[in-house]
C-alpha cells in the first residue's frame, strides 16, 4: 500500500476512534453478539436478493481461482451492517468470535466500535482496520477490510467485507475488495438496465472495457443519463446523472447511439479528454423510470437474463458485416458449443480466432462464468503440465508451498480456450485427453482427481493432420477435439473486406478525421495481400492515424513496409492506386476489379503516365527545395519510391 493511501485510512480509522469515545464506548467492553431472528434475516436477504446473486457471482470464481490457496472469508453486509451472506473459510478468525461471522450479526459501529463493516458504513468509503486498530480490545486479532457497493442511485445498498490470515498480503485484500465491490456495483447496473436502455462502457484505452474500473453510462433513446458508476463520474471530472450525452461528449448523442455495437469507439469529453468508447444496445423495449435512477424493477432484470441466455446473436453481429462465411461459422460454432461439444477454430495468423471466442463466451449461457486463453506456444514445454493441470506443495524443486489450481481449474463453469493447440507437447496431449474423457483432473504430484465442468475451444494456424502424420499430434486428441471444426476464412478471401475496413478505421480515427477514408487509400487497403489479415490491418490503420496526426488519412500516411507489400502483390509500380487515381477516366474505387481496370485506364493515351516519371519528380522536388516529404506527398508516393527516383536522377 502506498504512503499516502495508508495515511488516508489512517484518517478513516482516527475519526471512527472519536465517534466511538463520542458513542460512550470502552477499549476494554466484551459485546455479545447481537444477531438478527431467522424470519427478520430471511426477509433481509429475499430483500437484497439481486445484491446477493450480483455478489456471488462476482465472489465465487474469485475465491475459486485466485483465493484457493489462502484462508480468506468474504462476506456481505447490508447497509444497516447485518450480516447476509458469507464465503469462505470461516477459521480465518479465532473460536471465540466465530458467531460474529454468522448471517444475521450486527457490525455496527455502536456496538463493536472501529471493524471494517461498520466503519465502511460510517464512512462511505473503503477501510482496512488491522489488529490494534479496532477500538474494542476484544476484535484486536482480526484484520479486515471492506468496501461499500452503491446502487444504481449512488445510494448505499450494502458493504463487501473480507478478512484473511497473515499470508496474504493486506495491500493486496484492500484492493482486492475494492475491486469486488466495484465488480458487484457494475453487475448490479447491468443487470437492472440492460435489457431496457443503452449502455456506454467508457475506460482511458479499449483494451480495458472489461475491466472492473471501467465507468458506465445508462440513457435512453434521447441520450439522457439515468444512472451511471463512480468510476463514469470520475472519468468525466462530473456528476452525470441526469445530464445528457450531448452536454458531456464534443459528438453528438445521435452519432454515438448510432456507433456498432461493442465496437471501440474514441469520444472526447467538453474537457477535451479522449476516452475510449463500448456501446451495448436495450435487447428489449424500454420500461419507464419512475422515480428516478434509484428505481429498482425486477421486470426489466428478468427479461436481461433471458434475453441474454435464449438469443445470443447480437453477440456476434460484430464479427462481420456481411460476410456468410463468417457468420454461418460463429452460428454454428455457437450452436455446438451450447450443446456442451467441443471447437476446433482454423485459419491463418490474425484471422480473429481469438475475437470468435470472446464473442462465443459473451453469447454462452456461460457468459458469467471465467473464459481462460491459453497460448499453447507461448508456455515453455517443461512447465505445460503444471500450468494447465496445477500441482500439489512439494511436487518439484521451485513449486510454491501452496501449490497451483492450474488454468483448467481456473475455467471451471467457463470456458477454456487453448489457442495454437498444435504446438502442445505429447506429454501434455495424454493428461489432456483423459481430462475431455473423464471430465476429472489430477494435479502434478497427486493421486487424487478433482472433477471438472468446461466447454473446450481450440484453434490451430496449421494443419494437425499433418502434424499427425510426422507423430507430433495425438490422432485420438485431434478427434476428441474436433466436435466441430470451423475455418475463418483470411482477410483477402472475405466478402465483406471494405465494409470491415470501413468499420475498423471508424473505431480508431481521431475526433476530427473524416468518417470516410479517402477513395485512394480504401483502394490501396482493399486490395492489398494482407498476410497478416486483421491484426495486421488494425496495426496499418492505427500508424497511418497516428501519423496524420488529426488530418485526413492520405496515401502517404501509409506505413512503407505495406506499399512495399502492396507493390510486390500489383507486379508494377504503374498499378499503385496512388498513381492511377490521377486519371480522370479511373471507375468506382469500390468494384473488386480496381486494379486491373486501374492499370488499364493507365494506358490510355491521356492517362496520367504520358508525364515521365522522372522529370515529375525532378521538377517537384525543385519546386519543394529539396524537402522529401512535401515532395512524396504532392506526387502521392511513398518516400521509398521518391528516394529510388532520386538516386535514378543521380541526385541522392
Amino acid at each position: 500500500m502506498r504512503k499516502n493511501e495508508r495515511t488516508a485510512y489512517r484518517h478513516l480509522v482516527t475519526d471512527s476512534w472519536t465517534r466511538c469515545a463520542t458513542m460512550g464506548l470502552n477499549h476494554d467492553d466484551r459485546p455479545a453478539p447481537q444477531r438478527v431472528d431467522s424470519e427478520h434475516l430471511n426477509q433481509l436477504q429475499r430483500r437484497y436478493e439481486e445484491l446477493l446473486a450480483s455478489t456471488a457471482a462476482e465472489v465465487e470464481p474469485y475465491r475459486r481461482n485466485v483465493l484457493s490457496s489462502s484462508r480468506c472469508l468474504i462476506l456481505m453486509a447490508d447497509p444497516n451492517a447485518v450480516v447476509l451472506k458469507t464465503w469462505g473459510d470461516e477459521r480465518v478468525t479465532d473460536a471465540g468470535l466465530s458467531a460474529w461471522f454468522q448471517p444475521g450479526a450486527n457490525w455496527q459501529e455502536s456496538l463493536c466500535g472501529t471493524n471494517a463493516i461498520g466503519t465502511a458504513i460510517a464512512s462511505e468509503l473503503p477501510v482496512q482496520v488491522q489488529r490494534n486498530e479496532h477500538f474494542l480490545k476484544q476484535f484486536r486479532s482480526l484484520i479486515g477490510s471492506a468496501a461499500p457497493v452503491f446502487d444504481a442511485g449512488k445510494q448505499l445498498a450494502g458493504v463487501l467485507g473480507v478478512f484473511s490470515d497473515a499470508y496474504l498480503p493486506q495491500a493486496h485484500t484492500l484492493g482486492m475488495v475494492r475491486l469486488l465491490s466495484q465488480s458487484v456495483e457494475n453487475r448490479l447496473l447491468s443487470r437492472q438496465f440492460e435489457a431496457s436502455h443503452f449502455l456506454i462502457t467508457l475506460n482511458t484505452t479499449a483494451d480495458n472495457f472489461d475491466s472492473p474500473w471501467s465507468g458506465i453510462l445508462v440513457c435512453d433513446e434521447d441520450g439522457n443519463i439515468l444512472a451511471s458508476n463512480q468510476r463514469a463520474d470520475q472519468l468525466l471530472a462530473t456528476q452525470t446523472v441526469n445530464r445528457n450525452l450531448d452536454d458531456l461528449f464534443t459528438g453528438s448523442r445521435a452519432t454515438i447511439l448510432g456507433q456498432p455495437e461493442h465496437s471501440a469507439v474514441q469520444l472526447v469529453t467538453r474537457a477535451k479528454v479522449r476516452l475510449s468508447a463500448r456501446l451495448k444496445r436495450p435487447t428489449a423495449p424500454a420500461h419507464p423510470v419512475a422515480n428516478g435512477p434509484a428505481t429498482r424493477a425486477k421486470d426489466p432484470v428478468g427479461i436481461a437474463r433471458t434475453e441474454h441466455h435464449d438469443a445470443p446473436p447480437h453477440e456476434l453481429t460484430s464479427l462481420e458485416y456481411g460476410d456468410k462465411s463468417v457468420r454461418r461459422c460463429a452460428d454454428q460454432a455457437l450452436k455446438v458449443l451450447q450443446r456442451g461439444l467441443p471447437v476446433l477454430i482454423t485459419g491463418e495468423t490474425g484471422v480473429g480466432k481469438e475475437v470468435l471466442v470472446k464473442a462465443l463466451h459473451r453469447a454462452s449461457p456461460r457468459c458469467n462464468e471465467p473464459l481462460v486463453a491459453v497460448n499453447c506456444a507461448a508456455i515453455p514445454p517443461e512447465l505445460v503440465e503444471s500450468e494447465l493441470f496445477g500441482y500439489e506443495s512439494g511436487a518439484f524443486t521451485g513449486a510454491r508451498a501452496q501449490g497451483s489450481l492450474g488454468l483448467i481449474r481456473k475455467a471451471q463453469k467457463g470456458i477454456l480456450f487453448l489457442d495454437e493447440i498444435g504446438e502442445m507437447p505429447l506429454a501434455a496431449q495424454s493428461r489432456l485427453l483423459r481430462v475431455l474423457q473423464e471430465r476429472v483432473v489430477t494435479p502434478v504430484g497427486s493421486t487424487e482427481s478433482v472433477p471438472v465442468d468446461i466447454l473446450l475451444v481450440t484453434a490451430t494456424n496449421r494443419p494437425l493432420a499433418s502434424r499427425i502424420e510426422t507423430g507430433q499430434f495425438r490422432a485420438d486428441l485431434f478427434y476428441r477435439i474436433n466436435g466441430l471444426s470451423v475455418q475463418l476464412p483470411p482477410l483477402r478471401h472475405r466478402t465483406d473486406r471494405q465494409s470491415l475496413i470501413r468499420g475498423i478505421y471508424r473505431q480508431h480515427r481521431d475526433p476530427g478525421q473524416s468518417e470516410e477514408l479517402a477513395p485512394e487509400v480504401l483502394t490501396a487497403l482493399e486490395n492489398h495481400p494482407w498476410p497478416g489479415n486483421i491484426r495486421q490491418l488494425v496495426n496499418v490503420l492505427r500508424v497511418a492515424i497516428a501519423i496524420a496526426d488529426g488530418d485526413d488519412v492520405n496515401i502517404w500516411h501509409l506505413p512503407e513496409d505495406f506499399l512495399a507489400e502492396y507493390d510486390a502483390a500489383a507486379g508494377s509500380r504503374q498499378t499503385r492506386p496512388d498513381r492511377a487515381l490521377s486519371s480522370p477516366s479511373t471507375p468506382d474505387q469500390n468494384t473488386a476489379g480496381t486494379l486491373k481496370t486501374n492499370a488499364t485506364v493507365d494506358n490510355q493515351p491521356h492517362a496520367a503516365q504520358d508525364v515521365d516519371p522522372l522529370t515529375e519528380t525532378l521538377q517537384v522536388y525543385r519546386a519543394c527545395t529539396g524537402n522529401v516529404s512535401e515532395t512524396a506527398r504532392q506526387l502521392s508516393i511513398s518516400r521509398n519510391t521518391l528516394y529510388k527516383r532520386l538516386r535514378e536522377l543521380g541526385i541522392r
